[in-house]
């Protein structure tokens, strides 16, 4: 199963298995949903500043697993051992949420915003 970083995926492993996770539009609005305190905005910007939650790491994680077509829910994820922990849970939720939020050019996806 392969990764593909243009595309918002982000791989991680759970109990053994890999699994791709993207932040899809249905998977921001059940994440927006979920945020406890304000937007998805103030969300990016708590992990951009490293003032996130061991809440927003799950809160992320389980929007970009059902995005992509993962099955489980968030007390499957809680009891789920997550390949290299806490740290490696909170790196792929912050690289799911740098993904999802990148404008073309910044993602490398050779998009252009002008003639060219």
């Amino acid at each position: 199963m392969s990764v593909n970083p243009w595309a918002g995926e982000v791989a991680v492993v759970i109990d053994g298995e890999r699994h791709v996770a993207r932040l899809t539009l249905g998977a921001l609005a059940e994440l927006e949903a979920a945020v406890q305190a304000g937007s998805l905005i103030d969300l990016v910007e708590r992990f951009e500043a490293g003032r996130f939650s061991a809440r927003d790491v799950l809160a992320v994680l389980l929007a970009g697993l059902r995005g992509g077509g993962w099955p489980g829910t968030a007390a499957d994820l809680g009891r789920a051992e997550v390949d290299g922990g806490p740290v490696a849970a909170a790196r792929v939720a912050a690289q799911l949420l740098a993904r999802a939020f990148a404008l073309p050019e910044e993602a490398g996806c050779g998009a252009s915003t002008g003639p060219g």
